[in-house]
């Protein structure tokens, strides 16, 4: 969990209606950072709508289509039984598009560092420090949109 994120957005009121734009936005942002993880073509696509959306070349009864996609996807994704931990990766990559798409920016920024932890192999998620450049980065990132929304 992002400490500083989490405290970011309480005092944004992230979870307030008016912010609704302004959770695809950072939960698309973050999930952008590990798109390269994803395996499967149906989340890609769910990704894909999302940030069609939020450029305005699709509207809502298409994004309301890839949520319900994405968390079916997520849902169903076979993992792995890999010892270095890289298929988890793409779970936890898959299941930020649909924390993304379901406008839970703060989950989907979980799950996007953890997948990009989970990329570095399983052993590195004991390690808090190997989440602490994509904190950063994610804090920085929640900052600058919540600079330019106000």
């Amino acid at each position: 969990m992002n400490a500083e994120l989490r405290r970011l957005a309480k005092a944004a009121d992230l979870e307030a209606e008016v912010h609704s734009l302004l959770r695809l936005r950072f939960g698309f942002a973050c999930v952008q950072r590990v798109r390269h993880l994803l395996e499967s073509p149906e989340a890609i696509d769910c990704l894909d709508t999302l940030g069609a959306f939020l450029e305005g070349r699709c509207d809502a009864a298409a994004l309301a289509s890839a949520r319900q996609r994405g968390a079916a996807t997520a849902g169903s994704h076979p993992g792995s039984a890999s010892i270095d931990g890289a298929a988890h990766a793409a779970v936890s990559a898959t299941y930020a598009v649909a924390r993304a798409l379901a406008g839970q920016a703060l989950e989907a920024a979980d799950y996007a560092a953890y997948a990009t932890v989970y990329a570095y192999g399983a052993y590195a998620l004991k390690d808090p420090d190997a989440f602490a450049e994509e904190y950063a980065w994610q804090a920085a990132q929640f900052k600058a949109m919540t600079a330019t929304s106000a």
